[in-house]
């Protein structure tokens, strides 16, 4: 298996990791018989670390398919290199600081941490891409 597809796995790991602590965040905030029911009423917004876990858990929702499909296409073109080893890293890496820092509400650098995981996905893009930047 490539490192990228390693880290593709770990993500998935990581992407558990999110729901299993939303949701069993969100059940300690409106009760289990909440979590039971088929959550036809209108509930109030999470607060606190239980409302900052859901925003986490979206927030990596929003990233996670084209990282995923990025790691794809550096596969399918067989363009796994350096650059593709660091940027699947990055991401990996840096949406596993994300997590704890969103939790605990750290500004700045929870956004610096985004910003690494966003280079981390473009790193990929760019080595699907870069053997064929030269034969243009």
């Amino acid at each position: 298996m490539s490192f990228e597809l390693a880290m593709l796995a770990a993500s998935c790991v990581l992407c558990f990791i999110h729901i299993v602590l939303a949701s069993h965040s969100a059940s300690l905030q409106r009760g289990y018989r909440w979590t039971a029911s088929a959550r036809d009423a209108e509930v109030p917004p999470l607060t606190g670390m239980a409302g900052r876990l859901e925003r986490a858990l979206r927030n990596f929702v929003e990233t996670f398919p084209v990282f995923v499909a990025a790691v794809f296409l550096v596969h399918a073109a067989g363009h796994e290199t350096a650059l593709s080893k660091w940027g699947a890293g990055l991401y990996f890496s840096a949406r596993l600081v994300y997590l704890p820092l969103y939790a605990f509400g750290v500004p700045l650098v929870r956004s610096l941490v985004w910003n690494v995981a966003f280079v981390g996905i473009a790193m990929l893009l760019l080595a699907s891409v870069w053997p064929l930047l030269g034969n243009s």
